[in-house]
C-alpha cells in the first residue's frame, strides 16, 4: 500500500511525462472529426483568411531581405520572415490546405463508411480553393497598388522569381518534403504549449532556408508575378501551383499520415 506521499509523487511524475504518441494521434483524430463536421460556407471564408493571411510571409520576407546587404548569408536572415503568415494562420485557427492532409486524414484511414471519403473531399476542395483565391488577392493588393516601398516590393518579386525558376518537376519534389515538414508540425504542435510558436517558427524557417515548395506561400510569390505580368496566369497556376499541390499531397500524406496511423492504430483495438 502506497502512502499519501508516494501516490502524491506518483502523480507529479505522471504530469511531468511528455504524452504518448497515442495521446497526440487521438488530440489530432478529434480535431480532424470537428473539422469534417463544419460547413463549407464557414471552410471558405476561414480558407479565405488563412490564403491573405499567408501573404505576409512575402511581405516579412522583403522587407528583411530588402534591408541586408546582397551576401550569400542573407537567406539565413530573410528566411526567417517566412514563417509570420504560418504564425497568424496557425494561432488563429484559420483554415490551411496542408494542415488538413494530416488532421481530417486520420479520420478517414479509420472510418471508410458514412461518406467520410467525399466529406474529406468536399472539405479540401473548399480549402484549397479559398487558400487560393486569398492568395491571389492579396498578390494583386501589393502588385497593383503601392502599399509597398518599391524596394521592398523588388525585394518580393525577386523572391517570386526565385520559387517559380526550378520548374514543375523540381517544385514538385520539393513540395513532398515541404507538405511533409508542415504535416510533421501540426503532429507536434497538440501537446507543445507554450513552446507552439517556436515550433512553428523553427518548422517552417527549415521549410523556407531550405527552398522547399509550399503550395499557398509560394502561390502568393509567383502570382505576385503574374500581377505584375512578369509571368502569366496559366504559368503560376500550372508551373508552380499544381506541382506543389501534388507534392504537398504527397509529403503529407505518405510521410506523416499513413505512418503515424500504422504506428499507433494498426493492428490493435483503439478506442477514440
Amino acid at each position: 500500500m502506497k502512502t499519501r506521499s508516494e501516490r502524491r509523487q506518483d502523480e507529479e511524475a505522471e504530469d511531468r511525462q511528455a504524452p504518448t504518441g497515442r495521446v497526440v494521434y487521438r488530440a489530432i483524430y478529434r480535431e480532424g472529426m470537428e473539422e469534417l463536421s463544419r460547413d463549407a460556407m464557414s471552410l471558405a471564408w476561414s480558407a479565405l483568411a488563412a490564403g491573405l493571411a499567408m501573404g505576409f510571409s512575402l511581405v516579412m520576407e522583403a522587407l528583411l531581405r530588402s534591408h541586408l546587404p546582397d551576401t550569400a548569408w542573407r537567406p539565413l536572415i530573410s528566411k526567417l520572415g517566412y514563417g509570420v503568415g504560418f504564425l497568424i494562420i496557425i494561432l488563429g485557427r484559420q483554415q490551411l490546405f496542408t494542415e488538413n492532409t494530416l488532421t481530417v486524414i486520420l479520420p478517414l484511414l479509420r472510418i471508410w463508411r458514412g461518406g467520410v471519403l467525399q466529406n474529406v473531399l468536399r472539405l479540401w476542395a473548399v480549402v484549397f480553393v479559398g487558400n487560393v483565391v486569398g492568395a491571389a488577392l492579396f498578390a494583386i493588393a501589393i502588385g497593383w497598388f503601392p502599399v509597398l516601398e518599391p524596394t521592398v516590393k523588388d525585394a518580393a518579386t525577386a523572391i517570386a522569381a526565385e520559387a517559380l525558376a526550378p520548374g514543375p518537376m523540381k517544385i514538385m519534389l520539393r513540395g513532398i518534403f515541404a507538405g511533409w515538414l508542415i504535416a510533421l508540425m501540426v503532429w507536434l504542435l497538440p501537446f507543445a504549449e507554450s513552446a507552439r510558436i517556436w515550433v512553428i517558427i523553427i518548422v517552417t524557417y527549415l521549410v523556407g532556408v531550405a527552398g522547399f515548395s509550399h503550395v499557398i506561400a509560394g502561390s502568393v510569390e509567383v502570382y505576385l508575378l503574374a500581377a505584375t505580368k512578369l509571368t502569366s496566369w496559366g504559368t503560376a497556376l500550372l508551373g508552380y501551383t499544381l506541382p506543389a499541390l501534388i507534392g504537398n499531397t504527397i509529403g503529407g500524406l505518405t510521410f506523416v499520415a499513413a505512418l503515424s496511423h500504422a504506428q499507433f492504430v494498426e493492428g490493435e483495438d483503439v478506442l477514440l
